[in-house]
């Protein structure tokens, strides 16, 4: 079943998994949006509401796997996961909020006594840098420190718009000595060296402060992106986070964002690429780095929601809450359509002699802080 298959991401995994063949239950609570999508895609369908609690539990009664798409997931996840645990069904999803990622690996050993897999992030949130960062920790396993750098390309789509208004309020977070903790967002700044080329990056809050550290077990991880204007983020989110905190602002920017964003054409997804960039780094100074070069974001996301689906249906994932990389093995992104690996070194447990101290090829500008 994909729910919430008449959204942005939802219709780009429906669409794909009916291109290769899988015939999915499309479902969502609009029945005028869910039945045409449902009839041109020649799947079947169900209109069912998530807070309705028995027509869910029916509509997920012979269901295998669920791929969840309808955010923001703060306010949907919850439901539908207390709905997998009563019926069985494998649950995977596309979200990147933090929250989530926690409120979910909490549920761990309920999905492990009900032998079925919860799954948060399996879209580029968090597919690529999860498995980017498990990557790095099997070529250096006794690193301290993790950060992991994303650039964007192909456009947004209102649902992740809507997400981001709601998060903006609450400020960054970062995994600090294995605790996260709330930190202002702009926090730190450092140039990342992408296969593209070197560009400035700003911390954000990311998914991968929650996933990467129940994937490595790393316990100093920060996120980053291309960020315009990132130097100043920090100090106008200190005074916007008030403002940003009212509901009648919130109500408003979602309204908004419903009216005016329809997400990025085809054309734009096509030709939009994302890059990731990670290291970790051990206490004696010893340091790998890696890049992967992806398709647009949401590209991704429905390829990698897709073959994920189809692992669990072949079974073999043990029972629990899991990463994509904890799931699938960190190799799981090279399977994906348009994925190539940049510089990562050879794996360490063949070669321990391989992880160096990283001389790198031109100077790089240092790490700072906001204030600094």
């Amino acid at each position: 079943m994909v729910y919430g298959a008449s959204g942005y991401t939802g219709e780009l995994v429906a669409k794909l998994a009916a291109q290769r063949d899988e015939l999915p239950v499309l479902a969502g609570r609009s029945a005028a949006k869910i039945e045409p999508l449902a009839a041109r895609l020649g799947c079947p369908h169900v209109v069912v509401d998530l807070e309705n609690r028995r027509a869910l539990r029916e509509a997920l009664a012979d269901v295998q796997v669920v791929a969840h798409c309808a955010g923001p997931f703060a306010h949907t996840s919850r439901d539908m996961v207390e709905a997998c645990l009563d019926t069985g069904t494998h649950y995977l999803d596309i979200t990147g909020e933090i929250d989530v990622f926690e409120a979910i690996y909490a549920r761990h050993d309920e999905a492990e006594q009900a032998d079925f897999v919860l799954l948060p992030g399996g879209g580029f949130d968090v597919v690529p840098t999860d498995c980017l960062a498990a990557m790095l920790a099997q070529r250096l396993p006794d690193a301290e420190e993790l950060e992991l750098a994303f650039t964007l390309g192909g456009g947004i789509s209102g649902g992740t718009l809507k997400t981001a208004i709601e998060g903006a309020a609450s400020g960054g977070r970062a995994r600090v000595d294995g605790e996260l903790r709330t930190v202002p967002i702009g926090h730190r700044t450092r140039v990342a060296d992408f296969p593209s080329g070197p560009r400035r990056v700003t911390a954000i809050p990311w998914g991968d402060v929650s996933s990467a550290f129940r994937s490595t077990g790393i316990r100093d991880i920060t996120t980053y992106t291309v960020v315009p204007g990132g130097d100043l983020i920090g100090r106008g989110q200190q005074l916007l986070a008030p403002l940003l905190r009212m509901p009648a602002v919130q109500r408003a920017g979602t309204t908004l964002v419903e009216r005016l964003v329809r997400g990025p054409s085809e054309d734009r997804q096509s030709a939009g690429r994302a890059e990731v960039w990670g290291r970790v780094r051990n206490r004696d100074g010893q340091q790998v780095t890696g890049t992967l070069t992806t398709p647009a974001a949401y590209q991704l996301t429905a390829d990698a929601v897709v073959r994920g689906v189809a692992l669990l249906l072949a079974g073999g994932v043990t029972p629990g809450a899991h990463t994509p990389s904890s799931a699938f093995g960190a190799d799981f992104v090279t399977t994906l359509d348009g994925v190539r690996i940049g510089d990562l070194p050879p794996d360490e447990s063949a070669a321990p002699e391989a992880a160096q101290p990283e001389t790198p090829a031109a100077p790089e500008e240092p790490e700072t802080s906001a204030g600094e």
